[in-house]
């Protein structure tokens, strides 16, 4: 979210660069944003992988995925240029030696720089594996510099709160928390960006933003695919852990946070945390009243035909996880006591869609009488993918002699403004890269957002599921329904 600036020379470390978040997102994130001019003038990619692949032959590689995935087309002049930044480094995760072999090829670097340069570290690896690099990163010295160097750490970011503290404690032995950038690909994302711009830079919105005005609020993440190669990883998360605990909680702070002061990061992340302290622990007792799981059985997605979670490769014939999950939240604060707001998110459901929807409370009085008229509901819907929009929803006069009422939008679609929009990942790494932490956890915030999920993943882990309860190609179980319908509500 910084305005771009020059940027000191870097060299960025991937651990895990042969794995699929690299080609997918990061090379290509590097890549474009190469492409825009928003690299730094000397910087180095340093792909560590376990193989022992020539540079040329890992070179190709990264080529033929940017064919894929990249949102710019790959030329032959630019390739060339940014081929050129790209060294690959074989590298074993539990041997020191490696360490010491890549802390001399980055001092190799920083002579070339003329200066010692940054050192962006990107933890492209599994959970379990942290640890260990955080010790080899320490024992070598390859971060000495607290001004200089940062790592970026991927979700998940522990399995619980007891061992998110102890990962934070782990993390704080080598880097101070300026240094760690926990990312949440979401927060990214341009729609979850302009939460901020539309609350804060409107005068007409923010006044509205309150229990007097708003009779509740819906978070829908929704995803046709189901676990695809991922089935083990999935098994050992469920939806309520790979989605609420992070994407989702992240974004409810965004719609809900208190004007912070400023636009420095310590401000706006001091408001979400404020904002995640908040929400009303729900009691062992009221887990099954206030949360909803479900798995997906066989159905069609598409018109295709869909095998249900438990014939996945990877996952087990009794699977107990959840593959869809809603919660309804409440705030204990004066802006929002009082107020639900309703989370949902699941796999192999009817359509690809995340939107906020932020619904407004019905007038005390109408000069319409609803017996005549039928008057929807006032509503602010922020589309964050596939759309890219903002839509408000009111009723207006339809066109003729007669005076009847009908609901219309207005609608800011962010392609009209700009088609080519930055990947989530683009923003995220260029933050990184200029040292701004914005849109990445703090320790404290990860720790708060287990603790808003704990008795649930408690209740789940220790309680049998009938599962499966919901057929792929719907939108979840129909417990999901009655329990937004408890309040006069309607998952819109």
């Amino acid at each position: 979210m910084t305005e771009n600036k020059a940027l000191h020379p870097t060299t960025i470390i991937i651990f895990g660069a042969t794995g699929d978040l690299a080609k997918r997102k990061l090379f290509p994130a590097f890549y474009n944003l190469y492409i825009d001019g928003r690299m730094p003038k000397g910087f180095n990619i340093v792909a560590l992988g376990r193989a022992d692949n020539t540079n040329e032959y890992f070179k190709n590689y990264i080529k033929e995925n940017l064919e894929h995935f990249s949102r710019k087309k790959i030329t032959s002049e630019d390739w060339a240029g940014f081929q050129a930044h790209i060294t690959y480094f074989q590298h074993q995760l539990d041997e020191e030696d490696s360490y010491k072999n890549l802390y001399q090829k980055l001092k190799d670097f920083d002579r070339v720089y003329g200066t010692r340069g940054n050192r962006l570290f990107y933890l492209s690896i599994g959970p379990n594996f942290v640890s260990t690099i955080s010790n080899h990163i320490k024992n070598t010295s390859l971060a000495s510099d607290a001004k200089k160097d940062r790592i970026i750490i991927e979700k998940p970011f522990g399995h619980d709160k007891q061992s998110a503290i102890e990962l934070n404690s782990l993390l704080a032995e080598t880097f101070e928390e300026e240094q760690i950038y926990r990312i949440d690909h979401y927060l990214g994302k341009e729609t979850v960006q302009n939460i901020l711009a539309f609350r804060f830079g409107n005068s007409i919105f923010e006044p509205l933003w309150d229990r007097k005005h708003i009779e509740s609020v819906q978070i829908t993440v929704a995803e046709e695919v189901g676990v695809e190669t991922r089935g083990s990883f999935y098994e050992q998360t469920g939806a309520l852990r790979d989605m609420i605990q992070n994407h989702l909680l992240q974004i409810l702070c965004m719609v809900a946070m208190e004007p912070p002061a400023s636009l420095e990061s310590g401000e706006i992340r001091d408001r979400k945390v404020d904002v995640l302290k908040s929400i009303r622990r729900i009691s062992e007792d009221q887990v099954d009243h206030y949360a909803v799981r479900g798995q997906y059985g066989k159905g069609v997605v598409n018109g295709v035909k869909a095998k249900a979670y438990r014939q996945e490769e990877g996952i087990a014939e009794d699977s107990n996880t959840e593959t869809f999950a809603a919660v309804k939240f409440y705030l204990d604060n004066e802006r929002w006591q009082d107020v639900p707001f309703y989370v949902r998110t699941g796999k192999k459901m009817k359509e690809k869609h995340s939107y906020i929807t932020v619904q407004f409370k019905p007038l005390p009085h109408s000069t319409f009488s609803e017996s005549s008229q039928h008057l929807s509901a006032n509503r602010l819907i922020i589309n964050i993918q596939p759309l890219m929009d903002i839509r408000l929803q009111f009723m207006a006069k339809k066109p003729g002699l007669s005076l009847v009422l009908k609901p219309v939008e207005m609608i800011f679609d962010n392609f009209a403004c700009q088609e080519d929009t930055p990947e989530a990942y683009e923003t995220l790494l260029l933050d990184a890269l200029l040292g701004d932490l914005t849109l990445f956890m703090r320790s404290d915030q990860v720790e708060e957002a287990w603790d808003v999920v704990k008795t649930i993943q408690e209740a789940w882990q220790d309680g049998k599921a009938s599962f499966p309860n919901y057929e792929a190609g719907s939108w979840g179980p129909e417990e999901s329904v009655a329990l937004v319908e408890r309040q006069g509500h309607n998952w819109v």
